[in-house]
């Protein structure tokens, strides 16, 4: 008959361990001599420090390739997105409300657009873009000839949207039934609008349901975009610089609520992209209570 095993004990078991860890007869540590714990140490002392260089000198490589001025791709980015302030609308619907009786309800839209316009303050804008930029004409800078290595950058004066500037009017017509709106073009780096014509581009509105508005006027003259604020270059090209602006002052009427769509328009910006409401054009609902 098979004897059974004998069961060791917990000393036993613990007296195999230390003798797994430093055996005196054969002057092992863990199963290895000390000569040998110093080649495998070595060995992976000298393979980590290789994986690391190499890991180096590609990421040294791959920046070194990448300018830090523009992205290297933007081609799913053709045509600028188009925007309206004020921007108190929610995600779904862009309607802008407001109830001309109200102190908080008007209040809310002009200092909405004091906010979106306080880096276009004249006196900003004289100090930190003062370079006399040729109107009607594409400013290419082929150096950085600004200061701290930069491109200059065209100012943009907030007197330039007239009674839609909020200097005159503070409240940007929101105490009336004529109401200012601003558009602006989002920014995409190297991009020529292009009329085909050499002219600038220009935003256009188009009223849905004409009996609701008399009117409305841009500012500045025909809501045009001057092609001197073109190309850009980027932000860390040109830190100071400004998107050109149209504003649009529309007199409500009648029920004082419209549907509004505003273009850009040029030969070059697309708006009728199923998948992005937004490129080239924006439409909004305009609506005045009393």
């Amino acid at each position: 008959m098979a004897t059974l095993k004998e069961k060791r004990t917990c000393g036993q078991r613990c007296r195999d361990f230390g003798h797994f860890v430093w055996n005196s007869d054969e002057g092992t540590f863990m199963g290895r001599t000390p000569e040998k714990w110093v080649y495998i140490s070595l060995y992976y002392v000298a393979f980590y420090v290789v994986m690391t260089a190499l890991f180096s000198l590609a990421i040294y490589v791959l920046m070194y390739t990448l300018s830090p001025y523009e992205p290297d791709y933007q081609d799913r980015l053709q045509s600028p997105g188009v925007m309206v302030w004020p921007d108190t609308y929610n995600d779904e619907v862009l309607e802008i409300t407001y109830n001309m009786s109200d102190k908080h309800s008007w209040m809310k839209m002009s200092k909405c657009l004091h906010k979106f316009l306080k880096p276009y303050n004249d006196t900003i804008q004289a100090q930190c873009n003062h370079y006399n930029c040729t109107v009607g004409k594409y400013f290419f800078q082929h150096q950085y000839d600004a200061p701290k290595h930069t491109k200059w950058a065209c100012p943009f004066y907030q007197s330039m949207l007239g009674k839609c500037s909020g200097i005159v009017d503070p409240t940007f017509g929101y105490t009336t039934n004529q109401p200012c709106v601003i558009i602006k073009m989002n920014r995409i780096i190297n991009f020529l609008p292009n009329n085909g014509t050499g002219m600038a581009p220009y935003v256009n509105c188009t009223v849905l349901g004409h009996e609701n508005v008399r009117g409305h006027v841009y500012y500045p003259l025909n809501g045009t975009l001057d092609l001197s604020y073109f190309p850009y270059y980027g932000k860390l090209a040109q830190p100071t610089y400004v998107n050109p602006l149209v504003a649009v002052k529309f007199d409500l009427v009648n029920k004082r609520r419209a549907t509004i769509q505003c273009r850009v328009m040029a030969n070059n910006i697309a708006y009728e992209n199923f998948y992005d409401h937004y490129e080239g054009k924006v439409t909004f609902d305009l609506n005045a209570l009393s």
